[in-house]
């Protein structure tokens, strides 16, 4: 016979989620490889469809922000 959990259980989990058969960081190893997630607020957002065009825009600020420093 199996004790009683002691947990609470959680307000936002439903009894209608089943866990059973997960595995625990399966993805984690992939989605720390290499990869930065930056949460932009709406505002921001809205000028930039992708991410390849907030790469860009970084990009150039990074470039003049190394010229500035060459020079001074």
């Amino acid at each position: 016979m199996k004790k009683a959990s002691k947990r609470r259980p959680s307000q936002d989990m439903l009894p209608e989620y089943d866990f059973r058969g997960a595995v625990r960081g399966k993805y984690y190893a992939r989605v720390t490889k290499g990869t930065n997630f930056v949460l932009l607020a709406p505002d921001v957002a809205k000028y930039f469809p992708d991410s390849d065009s907030v790469n860009d825009a970084l990009r150039v600020i990074i470039r003049v922000g190394t010229r500035r420093r060459r020079s001074a």
